[in-house]
């Protein structure tokens, strides 16, 4: 008799823990689910981080490739002009200030040269390079005068005078330039 009841017993439990283990509440089966496959945990936490990563990579190579975009662009932005007086060559004399204007355009890449206002607009900001030349006769005075947004950077210049037939000059600068700055 006592096997009956001990049978009976252990039969009647089994029933109370099978309904039980239908009635547990959610995150108790998540705590047993991890219990039983940490490595399958393991794996998710690992796999999260990779992730991650990837996210991270994705945002690196989107920066790299605007950023090679943005140098492609500032390589295509060639600037090079090239102007003379044109016609006799003779400019002047003034009695004022005044823009000289080179009105025979040789080469104007980048069309920031105007042949109209003699004025160059910096298209790009960048490193510039300016050089010019006069050729004038002896009875005349000259000053030319290099200007950055109606700043003097160089002047070259000559006096009157009557022991020669012409004097010649010029000058030279490299100007950092913004876009939109005035030579």
């Amino acid at each position: 008799m006592n096997f009956t009841i001990v049978l009976s017993m252990l039969l009647y439990c089994s029933l109370i823990l099978a309904q039980d283990d239908v009635n547990f509440p959610e995150p108790e089966r998540t705590i047993e689910t991890q219990s039983c496959f940490p490595d399958m945990c393991e794996f998710l936490k690992e796999f999260g981080a990779i992730k991650e990563k990837q996210r991270v990579m994705e945002t690196r190579l989107k920066e790299s490739e605007n950023q090679i975009l943005e140098l492609k662009s500032k390589e295509k932005t060639v600037v090079v002009f090239s102007a003379a007086a044109g016609g006799s060559g003779h400019i002047g004399p003034f009695n004022t200030d005044t823009t000289v204007v080179y009105k025979v355009v040789k080469t104007n890449i980048g069309n920031a040269y105007s042949q109209f206002t003699g004025i160059f607009t910096a298209p790009v900001p960048g490193i510039y390079y300016f050089t010019f030349f006069y050729n004038a006769g002896a009875s005349q005075e000259v000053l030319l005068i290099l200007m950055k947004n109606n700043q003097d950077v160089v002047s070259t210049g000559d006096r009157k005078t009557t022991q020669d037939d012409a004097d010649n000059g010029g000058n030279a600068a490299f100007l950092q330039l913004q876009q939109g700055d005035q030579v």
